[in-house]
Parts: C-alpha cells; structure tokens; sequence
C-alpha cells in the first residue's frame, strides 16, 4: 500500500519530506515485524544483533566497547544487554587479565543454538521481502540508502 493510504496523508511538501516519513515509516515496518519473530524467542532486535555480532566473532572474545560500535541501534546500553543475554546463558563475560575496565565477551554454544533455530524465522522474512522486491531493486534500493547517508564510496 502507498505510504499516503498508510498514513492518511495526501500531500507532502516535496519528494525529500516524503521520503524522510517513508524511511521513519518503513524502518518501524520493519521493527514491527522483526519485534514479532524475536518475541517467541524471548528477546529484543538489541540483544539479536548482539550475538549476531559475537557469533561473526565466535570463538574470539569481544570487548563491549566493540559491541557499541557496531550495534545497529546507537542509543542502546550494551552493557546491560550483555547482561540479559548473560543471564539467559547465551553469552559469558569475563574481565580482560591486562585491563580490568575491559569486558570481554563470546557467544556461548546455546546462544549459537539459539541462532540458529532463528535463522529459518529470518529466512522467512526475507523471503517475504523478496516477493515485493526483486534481488536487482533490494541491491538498488541497498545502494541508494548508502548515497543517502553519504557512504556510497568505496572505502579503503
């Protein structure tokens, strides 16, 4: 559906307004919808991303300050995320021997298991993204997101 019908909205002042609003709209879209497949699982999309980002590390251990940086979300705590995950046994955390400020953190093989049974959920999903968009669009609309935020240049 249009994004006028969703939001019952006619007009906008120009494409550039329009397409801010169709940003904020579709990435709560697809929160939504992301909220739903992890809430069976008991967690948040924070604390996914987070062993998603331990398990691209698994076996080496991940400093939090790592784990902030690359968090899609900037405004979460990932030291308190760490801590819910921690106690859901899917990550440990240790002290670093060399810098007792530095926390360290892996995966541990039920959160890998966990990510695993998730990943037939995100298939799907996918898969649904796909019956709207063909692989060339979600590779042109990827491109053009990353103009938009100005990191369409190769870095190197």
């Amino acid at each position: 559906m249009k994004l006028e019908k969703e939001i019952h909205q006619a007009k906008f002042k120009d494409p550039f307004q329009k397409l801010v609003v169709n940003l904020i709209y579709s990435g709560n879209w697809v929160n939504f919808n992301t909220n739903k497949l992890l809430k069976e699982h008991k967690l948040t999309p924070q604390q996914f991303n987070v062993l998603r980002i331990l398990r691209g590390q698994h076996p080496k251990p991940v400093p939090i300050f790592t784990i902030t940086e690359r968090m899609l979300d900037k405004m979460s705590n990932a030291s308190r995320l760490v801590e819910k995950l921690r106690q859901k046994g899917l990550v440990a955390r240790s002290e670093c021997g060399t810098d007792r400020r530095r926390v360290d953190v892996v995966i541990t093989e039920e959160g890998v298991q966990k990510l695993e049974e998730m990943n037939k959920l995100v298939a799907t999903f996918n898969q649904n993204l796909s019956a709207n968009l063909s692989e060339k669009e979600a590779i042109m609309l990827n491109d053009l997101l990353d103009k938009m935020r100005g990191n369409d240049k190769e870095e190197g």
